[in-house]
């Protein structure tokens, strides 16, 4: 009798919760609580530790209180400079506004880009940048390995610092832990690299008592002297990424930018910063000068404590601004209905939509969730093509020829809603051509998937897809 009673109270408690969550969407609630109904039990513990986006109060409200200086900063740093969409077509100014409502973070003119043509070349000009630093070097990844790419950042800073560079290195505390455990990382402390740990994890089981153990930094940020910044999807890991050979290479993408834009992504390395290692905006030079011709560009950071649907939103916003051309790569697509209904929106009324996966994923759940999807994909004219030359890492989004999204943020809904993101949001027919012809390399290396194809699937992988999908909302 104690156990039923028990049973029951758990039962109408956690649906009571379930039912005063006001921001929850429907069909996650509804796939609450069919776990907890199914397994009550087990569904309790698995609600306890990651049905809430809970970072501790402490934590969220610091993190709440240095965003909410980071924002009055931005407005009084991009006063200096020309905040204009003049030459950024109509159609285009509702996702840029709307992007600038996320972080305060307005579009600005006076920016220009460099693609780098693969992940070697990518990280010896970084390393490069670090070696002419003269003022300061900042830098936050959520894996960082043990590895030549690893260990050859390390000692670029370790350099820097040495001449009297000032260097700030941060590190995602589950994504980089060996690393941060590793004499690599005391090396740097010694040499007066400023160390700091994103999101720590301590002990695991206090952590997990006092807020969500995967709700993580995932941002790649780069600054070099306030004058340059890396943008892109690239951790500080080899290509052959070797906690996952057998998925590898990584296939990943990155701008090297110079403009006004480099300071907003000064403003949110420096969110994090204070966050969690204190100091405050002053220790953080923010100046860089502007160029001439120079496209329009804006960064956008987004995480738990941002506006909840923020990324999702300004995704739909871009695509529903196409009227030629959409082109997507994404490692994991796992879409919320506003995402999909967007991109199916797009190709109903004639735009071409390209959607570029991974053949092989290293999450089968990931995959599974997403092949539930092609189905209504390919129904409404979008073309899918599965990437075969390794796991493709990288995050674009090119519309109509002229404006890109690159960044860190996947089209799932841990970037949606669990994560701390940063992208860049760029007008420019010059990079974003630059980004297409890298975008057709990857179509080029990769098999279609046709209408016939998916509804050839025996009915046990078609049955399996959809048993992951109505669990998505809550894996």
């Amino acid at each position: 009798m104690l156990i039923l009673i028990l049973h029951i109270l758990l039962l109408v408690g956690l649906s009571v919760r379930l039912l005063l969550r006001d921001e929850l969407p429907a069909p996650t609630r509804l796939a609450w609580f069919m776990v907890i109904l199914v397994l009550p039990l087990f569904g309790g513990l698995i609600y306890f530790l990651f049905g809430e986006a809970n970072l501790g109060y402490s934590t969220r409200d610091r993190i709440a209180e240095v965003a909410q200086s980071v924002h009055g900063q931005a407005q009084v740093l991009d006063a200096r400079h020309v905040s204009d969409l003049a030459t950024v077509p109509q159609r285009f100014h509702p996702a840029f506004r709307y992007s600038q409502s996320i972080n305060g973070f307005p579009p600005l003119q006076g920016n220009a880009a460099e693609l780098m043509p693969d992940a070697a070349t990518a990280r010896a000009r970084l390393i490069a940048d670090v070696d002419a630093a003269t003022d300061h070097v900042h830098v936050l990844y959520y894996i960082w390995l043990d590895d030549e790419t690893g260990i050859n950042t390390a000692q670029a800073l370790i350099r820097a610092a040495q001449r009297g560079v000032t260097c700030r290195a941060m590190a995602d505390g589950l994504g980089s832990r060996h690393f941060i455990r590793s004499r690599h990382w005391e090396e740097m402390r010694a040499a007066g690299v400023q160390l700091a740990v994103a999101l720590p994890i301590g002990n695991p089981l206090t952590t997990i008592l006092k807020s969500r153990l995967d709700l993580r930094n995932h941002r790649k940020i780069t600054i070099i002297d306030g004058e340059i910044t890396h943008c892109g999807s690239q951790n500080c890991a080899d290509p052959e990424f070797r906690v996952k050979p057998r998925y590898a290479p990584w296939v990943d993408i990155m701008l090297r930018v110079v403009g006004p834009v480099v300071a907003q992504n000064q403003l949110l390395f420096a969110a994090d910063w204070i966050a969690h290692a204190g100091g405050t905006l002053d220790d953080f030079p923010m100046a860089p000068t502007s160029h001439t011709p120079g496209f329009v560009a804006q960064i956008m950071g987004d995480g738990p404590t941002e506006r909840r649907l923020a990324t999702p939103h300004l995704f739909a916003s871009l695509i529903n601004a196409a009227q030629e051309q959409v082109v997507i790569s994404t490692p994991y697509f796992v879409p919320n209905s506003i995402v999909l209904e967007s991109i199916c929106a797009a190709a109903f009324r004639g735009v071409s939509v390209t959607l570029i996966l991974p053949h092989k994923n290293d999450s089968w759940i990931v995959a599974g969730v997403s092949q539930s999807s092609y189905r209504r994909l390919l129904q409404a004219g979008v073309e899918i093509r599965e990437y075969t030359g390794g796991l493709l890492h990288a995050k674009t989004l090119t519309i109509d020829g002229e404006v890109s999204l690159i960044g860190s943020s996947n089209l799932d809904l841990r970037s949606f809603d669990l994560n701390y993101e940063s992208n860049l949001l760029l007008h420019d027919p010059a990079t974003t051509r630059a980004i297409l012809e890298r975008q057709a390399e990857y179509i080029g290396s990769s098999q279609p998937v046709t209408l016939a194809d998916v509804r050839h699937w025996p009915a046990y992988r078609r049955m399996w897809n959809n048993a992951i999908a109505t669990l998505g909302p809550v894996l």
